[in-house]
């Protein structure tokens, strides 16, 4: 970690636990009973995982601040739940960038709206800081269909995105190596028709070497019937 980067993540962890603070006052008001934990999980690994790390949620990115870290405190002084919930749904809303100069990095509000908002505070508020909380297992298949196909058509995981390069055309004929290059570093080779800078980079830091592998395998035997 740079020294410019440990400042700004040490001052967007202070910043949720100021939050967590001011909203002591808020236990017991029972936020989202009607939550869609399941709902809330997808949702988290499509449009947070690729900043936030959630050991729950099998993420690791150190984009924006570690959320096991940023609640694990308020959680052992017996916080509870539904006051979680408010800090999450205040951030979503109204995020808080780590530095007023630091545009790059703000969290754009409202990723979530509506009671895809509440989902995602309340699976958050279930699994962020619980001790002892162990990671998912990592299905690549599955992973590509929460975390890639929206944006990538896949016909074997039935997805239809477009916002990237569909795979069923680029894939074929390209190496282990090519597929994970453009996984961990997006912008190296930019299919013609798309711009750079769309496609997350923090898949690097998000998967560990094995989970790239898979999902690597995954893809060039979906495209090359299997072999």
């Amino acid at each position: 970690m740079t020294s410019k980067a440990r400042p700004r993540k040490i001052k967007l962890l202070l910043s949720a636990a100021v939050t967590l603070a001011a909203l002591a006052a808020l236990t017991g008001c029972d936020l989202q009973e009607t939550s869609d934990l399941d709902n809330g999980q997808q949702l988290f690994t499509q449009k947070c995982g690729s900043c936030h790390t959630l050991t729950a949620a099998g993420t690791s990115s150190a984009v924006g601040p570690n959320l096991d870290l940023a609640f694990q405190e308020a959680r052992k002084s017996g916080m509870d739940q539904d006051t979680f919930e408010g800090v999450i749904q205040g951030q979503i809303e109204h995020p808080r960038p780590a530095d007023p100069q630091d545009t790059a990095v703000y969290m754009p509000a409202n990723l979530v709206e509506g009671s895809e908002a509440e989902d995602v505070s309340a699976y958050v508020a279930s699994v962020a800081g619980v001790p002892g909380i162990q990671a998912p297992e990592f299905i690549p298949d599955q992973f590509f269909a929460t975390t890639c196909g929206g944006c990538h058509t896949l016909s074997t995981a039935g997805t239809t995105g477009s916002v990237g390069p569909n795979l069923d055309d680029v894939l074929p004929g390209q190496t282990a190596a090519q597929v994970s290059e453009s996984i961990t570093d997006p912008n190296a080779q930019i299919e013609g028709g798309f711009s750079s800078g769309v496609m997350p980079q923090t898949y690097g830091d998000q998967l560990t070497p094995a989970q790239l592998n898979q999902l690597v395998n995954y893809l060039l035997q979906s495209v090359n019937g299997g072999k």
